[in-house]
């Protein structure tokens, strides 16, 4: 593959001047540069593994010979164009980081500045002997007749490269060598979490804390929300080894920007802010002032931050071993606030992957309730190795583990019988977990322990801890009784949907 013209390793300076050039980039008021996008979401329908085995996956797969044909497709249009060419890597312990590199279309120069911001940089002193492990090829003009929206996400683990067709969303770019990366993660020995890291001081101890969740559910926030001064370290994934080391991945963030605000979110919301920021489909008007309430195309607004920008950021090479992990559920019946989970319930839980979906995953999800296992949509094998490697993890490094749901608690939003779990209410929860303050009690449906207190939780707020009692004193213990025998069935078949998981992660089910 040789591009017309290739513009190599450009600096920031020169991204930000080919982003400017783009007829739909848009500086704002902030002083840096807005896109809208033609494709706003992730293209799961659009995604395929390159394979000639596709019973080693659970995701769809192509065959080889399809993918060398795609490849040549992309490869004739490259040899006419004009090329960016991002390097950088994935992590920043030189004993772990992996060396990518980014191909990029030159008129769609924002996501090659994006990526920049997020790739760890290269030492200065790499010359000749960096050679990427992994690598995206990204080319938003090319169209992949025959796949579902002309558009195609081609996934080769073997070769170490994913090939992006008609989209122009960041994400692609982001997630492309991310997916990859959970590959040979996991080949080493570890897994790879969709999940917020930070670190709260606890006293004259630090207390580390994973948050997994899908995008859109809450975990940008929570990993940001300060908690006894607490400081973020990661946003998005990282890697979690035997040993309970955790290594980075980002070099910043991807963030949503709907509903953004100074006051609930202040630590993301001044990292926007800055003019070194890329925005991506947040509304803004012709003066250039954005408008992050307005979802009039889309709600997935997002922006990519540096880490350096982030109020208290800390380097995960400065990070212990992890202490306690959230799995995030966005829910709207009967998922508590919190509830402590002993390993096999954590195990089972996170291959449950529960949730509300978001825009983050398009308008297929949106809204609707979702099960994705690990919460992680970009684990490239089959999903049953997620489950059973968490559990390995989890014995061979104890740690607490908690599922959090960040929805509501006895119906949607409209109901007005029930009970938002506000960001402060998530924040209170979060800060008892890392303190050990909060006081639990055995549910008797699901096994788990519920929390009977929590610092910083009015008792008018209670029905979101115990969603039992919020049902039984509003006269609705039927219909709780029928969630529970509904969502106990359905847990079971879709865990034995997974050929392969260990009986342990059933037993976690409880009942």
């Amino acid at each position: 593959m040789t591009p017309k013209n290739t513009i190599f390793r450009p600096d920031a300076e020169m991204l930000r001047k080919l982003t400017a050039e783009m007829p739909n980039a848009r500086e704002t008021s902030f002083n840096n540069y807005n896109v809208q996008t033609k494709v706003d979401s992730r293209s799961k329908k659009s995604t395929f593994v390159i394979t000639d085995d596709p019973t080693q996956h659970s995701d769809q797969c192509i065959s080889r010979a399809e993918g060398a044909r795609v490849a040549k497709l992309q490869d004739e249009f490259i040899s006419k164009s004009d090329m960016i060419v991002v390097d950088g890597y994935i992590g920043n312990d030189p004993e772990f980081r992996t060396p990518c590199r980014l191909y990029m279309e030159k008129k769609h120069a924002n996501i090659a500045a994006m990526q920049n911001l997020l790739y760890y940089p290269l030492d200065g002193d790499e010359g000749d002997n960096y050679t990427p492990e992994l690598t995206v090829i990204y080319t938003p003009s090319v169209k992949a007749d025959g796949y579902p929206d002309d558009r195609l996400i081609a996934v080769d683990l073997e070769a170490g490269v994913t090939r992006v067709f008609n989209s122009d969303y960041f994400g692609e770019s982001k997630k492309g060598g991310l997916r990859m990366w959970n590959e040979r993660v996991y080949r080493k020995g570890g897994l790879s979490l969709h999940a917020g890291l930070k670190v709260i001081p606890v006293g004259d101890q630090n207390k580390v804390g994973l948050i997994v969740g899908l995008s859109g559910t809450g975990k940008t926030t929570t990993t940001f929300t300060r908690q006894n001064g607490s400081g973020p370290v990661q946003d998005d994934f990282v890697a979690l080894m035997p040993d309970g080391r955790i290594h980075a991945t980002e070099n910043g963030c991807f963030a949503k920007t709907f509903a953004l605000s100074k006051e609930d979110e202040p630590t993301i919301h001044a990292a926007v802010c800055k003019d070194v920021s890329y925005l991506e489909n947040v509304a803004m008007n012709d003066s250039g002032k954005v408008d992050f309430f307005d979802e009039s195309y889309t709600q997935n607004g997002r922006a990519v931050i540096r880490m350096q920008d982030i109020d208290g950021a800390i380097d995960a090479r400065e990070v212990g071993t992890a202490d306690f992990l959230l799995i995030l559920n966005r829910n709207e019946n009967i998922i508590p606030g919190v509830c402590k989970l002993d390993p096999g319930q954590g195990a089972a839980y996170f291959m449950l992957g529960e949730t509300q979906g978001t825009s983050a995953g398009g308008k297929d999800e949106a809204g609707k309730f979702l099960r994705v296992p690990g919460t992680n949509p970009f684990f490239p094998m089959l999903h049953s190795m997620q489950g059973n490697r968490f559990l390995e993890l989890m014995h061979a490094h104890p740690m607490e583990v908690y599922l959090m749901n960040t929805g509501r608690v006895g119906g949607p939003a409209g109901d007005e019988r029930s009970a938002k779990v506000k960001i402060p209410h998530s924040s209170a929860i979060v800060k008892g977990v890392a303190e050990g303050t909060i006081e639990w009690e055995i549910d008797p449906d699901f096994g788990y322990q519920v929390a009977t207190m929590v610092p910083g939780i009015d008792a008018s707020d209670f029905g979101i801890l115990q969603p039992r009692r919020l049902y039984e004193e509003q006269g609705r213990k039927d219909e709780y009784d029928k969630h529970v025998a509904r969502i106990r069935a359905e847990r079971r078949e879709y865990l034995e949907s997974y050929p392969g998981l260990r009986e342990e992660i059933f037993l976690g089910l409880g009942g």
